[in-house]
């Protein structure tokens, strides 16, 4: 008899040479821990964050933001755990629970929040007020104000380089545009980048030594050497530029053009432009997936995230999304939370061995509580032995009988059994101990 033919959900026999078998594979070794799943998270800017599970390109759920009226950017902490949307008209920051899509807190923070950034070791988010001039210092364990930075008018675009020592901030101002660099151990402004009119997305390369501006009313990108803050170059791309996402690798750099219709692709060390892709009316936010083989793209107009393959650079599809899309970050999201609730049992004697009846588990959300259905729970013995297995229904519980040879023994029966989950890329794995009574 084969492994898998003592998984029936119903009746499951043991013989002699399959416990056999199976007891050479005692006790069980575990296996790989899921991967988790790539999540892109849209802000709307009609209201609530849009989550596409980039591995089928569907909206899977959409996140309420918290009351926040008019969410415009987001950002996920760099272990994937935590989002954050920074709600313009109600001057909050609304902090999402990545792996369950849930609304953890509102943070109050200054006027007119526009931009968000975490800091690399996921210790703090910087957020741009762009209505008085300042950025908010969020401590991600407290989810308090714990420093408020003066960095003049209109701030805007926020990042971070690697090492997170230094954070850039845009200035959204016509004529000479500038971007604030800021010392984030002291929290002060140390200098002032001439950019170009009206920058307002910024980004650094992984290794740091690069600074890409795009300057709105310049229609183009400015690269800065981080290590002098002087200006190597500019390079023109298309009409009113937006947002830029620099590819993991650090050659290129993807810039919306919002009056164009189009991304422009641009090799950031030769600071030349290598392509241009048509997208949808109006895009505004840009964002790569960790692997960097496709870039998304929002476009507030038509309401639809447009995906491009990097290598080809042509567009592979066209999500739906909310009102008004505008900011747009792509994130590895690790497994929510899973509990595994085993109950009891029942052993009753048979001719040629035992029977143990209503072996049973139920699976929820950690977080939420809410059961988990269609997931395969499977039950062995506390040597390993595998009794039998079965898949959550609606409530979340799974349930099946095991019918046992005498070989087993009484003993190892009331040991009580194992129930456990494997775990998926959206759920982690779980366990729990139940009872077996003798009738």
């Amino acid at each position: 008899m084969q492994l898998l033919d003592r998984l029936r959900p119903q009746s499951t026999v043991v013989g002699v040479a399959a416990l056999a078998a199976a007891l050479l594979v005692a006790p069980v070794t575990a296996s790989a821990a899921p991967a988790g799943r790539v999540l892109g998270y849209v802000a709307n800017n009609g209201g609530g964050v849009s989550v596409i599970d980039t591995a089928t390109n569907e909206v899977t759920t959409t996140v309420a933001d918290g009351g926040g009226g008019s969410p415009y950017t987001v950002d996920v902490a760099f272990d994937g755990t935590r989002g954050y949307v920074t709600n313009v008209r109600d001057n909050t920051l609304t902090v999402v629970d990545a792996p369950t899509n849930t609304v953890d807190a509102t943070v109050a923070v200054g006027a007119h929040p526009a931009g968000v950034a975490v800091s690399p070791d996921g210790g703090h988010v910087y957020v741009t007020n762009y209505g008085d001039g300042t950025v908010s210092v969020v401590d991600v364990a407290t989810l308090t104000v714990a420093a408020t930075i003066a960095v003049g008018p209109n701030p805007d675009g926020v990042t971070f380089t690697p090492n997170g020592r230094t954070a850039y901030v845009a200035h959204d101002v016509a004529g000479p545009g500038t971007v604030s660099v800021i010392d984030t151990a002291t929290n002060t402004v140390v200098a002032s980048i001439a950019t170009g009119s009206t920058p307002t997305a910024v980004d650094v390369t992984p290794d740091g030594t690069r600074l890409v501006v795009v300057n709105k009313a310049s229609d183009n990108v400015a690269v800065v050497d981080t290590a002098t803050n002087a200006v190597l170059g500019t390079v023109a791309v298309g009409f009113t530029p937006h947002g830029v996402s620099i590819t993991p690798d650090g050659a290129r750099a993807y810039v919306t053009n919002s009056e164009f219709d189009t991304v422009s692709v641009v090799d950031v060390a030769a600071r030349v432009l290598v392509g241009s892709v048509p997208v949808g009316d109006r895009p505004i936010g840009v964002s790569l997936t960790p692997d960097g083989t496709r870039a998304y793209v929002t476009n507030n107009g038509s309401g639809t995230v447009s995906v491009i393959d990097t290598a080809t650079l042509a567009v592979t599809a066209t999500i739906p999304v909310g009102a008004r899309p505008v900011g747009v970050d792509v994130h590895r999201v690790p497994p929510a939370g899973s509990t595994l609730r085993a109950g009891s049992a029942t052993l009753t004697l048979r001719i040629l061995g035992f029977t143990v009846r209503s072996l049973d588990a139920k699976l929820t959300q950690t977080r939420t509580g809410a059961p988990v259905a269609g997931r395969k729970i499977v039950f062995r013995t506390v040597g390993g032995l595998l009794l039998c297995g079965a898949t959550t229904d609606s409530t979340g519980v799974a349930k099946c009988d095991a019918s046992v040879y005498p070989l087993v023994g009484v003993g190892v029966l009331l040991q009580g059994y194992t129930a456990s989950f494997a775990g998926d890329d959206e759920l982690a794995t779980a366990a729990s101990h139940g009872a077996i009574t003798l009738l």
